[in-house]
């Protein structure tokens, strides 16, 4: 086995730098390059009742497989079919209506073009992203984006590097073209994201998360004191409600409130919850988000709050463990 060269760590950096400058140079030209094409393709892909099937080949395989995951994520509904398994087969996932996006540098992928008679067949709407204005793929497409760069970042010209990322951002700047046409919102990110953090912060509510039934600690207003620390300890929220007797919530006497009667030196075992609770507590409803509990929480500096009905009856209960457990916060 031959020696390697000694490694060079000037030259290492200067080639990164390099990289980055022609990569950086390529993006630029490539925004004077879009236009009516581009805005044709954005309008194909808004106006389909079908998908935007992605299609390409060795890097730009890897590159439009996450395009179509970019598109899927952002409100267009897209997937990626590799070209070769296509003609095997898998043109089957693509139907009538369709819109195909077959991204090469070249325009001359042997595996795109063994299709392209079947693609034009069914009457899909096929965009070509293609470096080469007189490609095939380019000649048989209805719409052409330019992915067109003067160099590759290799040094040798050869390894798809400067193309792909110009691929990559044009995937991107359709992605972002489109879910600004849709209107696409904040919610409907988080709804496509359900297991990330913004998907637990806007979708998931209250409800979710807070203890309910028996968990909820809760005494009547005429409760002694050794009870009311009974039930606390029982529970384990640092905080019982406090209830009339119809049920409905009179008030809340906490870990902290405690603290500060021991502190005056007061009897507590002649106290009654009523003599000790909060009246008027900050509560938070069922049906609301949960990050909205945590900034309730967050601003009245509070580690708890309980949950009440429409009638003002305690429903439930929730803390930032709670909260913390969920990766709420």
């Amino acid at each position: 086995m031959p020696a390697l060269p000694l490694f060079d760590a000037a030259r290492a950096l200067a080639l990164a730098r390099e990289t980055l400058d022609i990569e950086a140079r390529a993006l630029d030209a490539l925004k004077a390059r879009q236009g009516e094409s581009f805005v044709a393709a954005v309008q194909a892909m808004l106006a389909t009742r079908g998908r935007v099937v992605v299609m390409g080949m060795g890097k730009s395989g890897h590159v439009g497989r996450k395009v179509a995951a970019t598109l899927a994520s952002t409100g267009t509904p897209a997937f990626f079919v590799h070209p070769a398994e296509a003609s095997h087969g898998d043109l089957g996932m693509v139907t009538s209506g369709d819109v195909v996006l077959a991204i090469s540098n070249s325009g001359e992928s042997e595996e795109i073009g063994a299709i392209l008679p079947a693609i034009r067949r069914l009457g899909v709407t096929f965009v070509a992203m293609t470096g080469r204005a007189d490609s095939s793929l380019a000649r048989h497409a209805d719409i052409v984006i330019s992915s067109e760069v003067d160099q590759e970042a290799c040094p040798l010209n050869l390894a798809p590097t400067a193309s792909t990322t110009a691929q990559m951002a044009l995937g991107d700047a359709l992605a972002v073209a489109l879910l600004d046409a849709r209107g696409f919102r904040e919610e409907d990110f988080a709804r496509s994201h359900p297991g990330g953090s913004l998907g637990r912060k806007l979708l998931m509510h209250v409800a979710d998360l807070m203890r309910s039934g028996e968990a909820v600690p809760r005494v009547a207003t005429t409760t002694l004191m050794a009870e009311i620390l009974r039930e606390m300890t029982r529970k384990g929220l640092g905080f019982t409600a406090v209830t009339h007797t119809d049920g409905r919530l009179a008030g809340i006497f906490t870990d902290g409130d405690l603290r500060r009667l021991i502190e005056t030196g007061a009897d507590l075992r002649a106290l009654q919850a009523s003599d000790v609770m909060h009246a008027e507590p900050r509560t938070v409803r069922s049906d609301a988000l949960a990050v909205e509990a945590a900034e309730l929480m967050e601003r009245h500096r509070v580690t708890g709050l309980l949950v009440v009905d429409g009638s003002g009856r305690p429903a439930g209960a929730i803390n930032s463990n709670d909260l913390m457990r969920a990766k709420v916060i």
